[in-house]
């Protein structure tokens, strides 16, 4: 299915990885949102169950390995073009994640990724999804 302008929804996984008091966000490098950091997932594959697209997604983007822990919240994304025509539609189903190894390397379609102070990472140009997934659940986060 195509990405852009797609004919419905495309799933997708995010992994919230937290690590002592720190997030990794990675910078994405392309649509929806390039340039604006966020988590590292990305689209589900077909025949794909979501722990298994949320591992390879991390793996391939930061070249860590997880575990995934739980499903945190399900988040919809969608992208108009500057004419009004729906030019990208995500749902995205954000998983808190533990650390298993690996070691951190941007990769894949991003463009950097860092393990950024929790009370730091609104200080960055973050993706309208995540920003409004942040506001949400900001203190259950600072909890874990």
């Amino acid at each position: 299915m195509r990405r852009e302008y797609p004919s419905r929804p495309i799933a997708g996984v995010g992994a919230i990885i937290l690590n002592q008091d720190t997030i990794l966000l990675v910078k994405r490098g392309v649509e929806p949102g390039k340039g604006r950091w966020s988590i590292p997932g990305g689209a589900v594959e077909l025949g794909e169950g979501l722990h298994e697209a949320l591992k390879r997604e991390v793996r391939e983007e930061c070249g860590l390995d997880i575990e995934t822990d739980r499903l945190m919240d399900v988040v919809e994304n969608l992208v108009p073009d500057e004419n009004g025509r729906l030019r990208f539609h995500y749902v995205v189903i954000y998983f808190l994640a533990r650390l298993r190894g690996g070691t951190l390397k941007p990769a894949s379609d991003v463009a950097d990724a860092q393990w950024v102070p929790l009370d730091q990472e609104e200080t960055y140009d973050l993706t309208k999804t995540f920003r409004a997934f942040l506001q949400g659940h900001k203190g259950e986060l600072k909890n874990l």
